[in-house]
């Protein structure tokens, strides 16, 4: 049997789970590790200003949608450091909260110079062709001042986290 349910509350969702942990060893459950809209749009606003427009920058692209290259990400941006702290963070926090099941992965990745594999000097940063879609949807549901550019200032808080 294999069930989809799409739209539920908060509280019909801790329910299932506690159903489903009650009957764990005669059930396999999976979980859907794929990125939708709504996902997408949670993890955007969990960002800060700076790492948002991060990935808007990546998701919209340089040469195509869902890749652009870490030169231009600096000068957009300034420095990534502190854009790429909240990114990875973001993840893990969000499995936390329960907006996404464990084993989700990362929606934007970097790019690593192939003619320096021994130092992983960032070129670019890319986002799967499949994911490119729904993260644009994603940013479609954001006010336009959260989908602005920000100042990179805003990124100081990640340090702190």
């Amino acid at each position: 049997m294999k069930i989809t349910i799409e739209g539920a509350s908060e509280e019909f969702e801790r329910k299932l789970l506690d159903l489903v942990a009650e009957h764990r060893h005669e059930l396999t459950v999976t979980a859907d590790t794929d990125w939708t809209v709504d996902r997408a749009e949670r993890y955007l606003r969990s960002l800060t200003a700076g790492a948002r427009q991060f990935a808007k920058l990546v998701v919209t692209g340089g040469e195509r949608p869902g890749y652009i290259d870490a030169d231009q990400l600096r000068h957009a941006v300034g420095k990534l450091n502190g854009p790429t702290v909240a990114l990875s963070r973001a993840i893990p926090r969000g499995v936390r909260e329960g907006w996404w099941p464990e084993g989700t992965s990362a929606p934007i990745n970097p790019v690593w110079d192939p003619d320096n594999p021994s130092w992983h000097k960032n070129i670019a940063y890319e986002m799967a062709e499949q994911n490119v879609p729904v993260f644009q949807a994603a940013l479609t549901r954001l006010p336009a001042a959260e989908a602005s550019p920000a100042d990179p200032a805003d990124d100081v808080q990640d340090e702190e986290e």
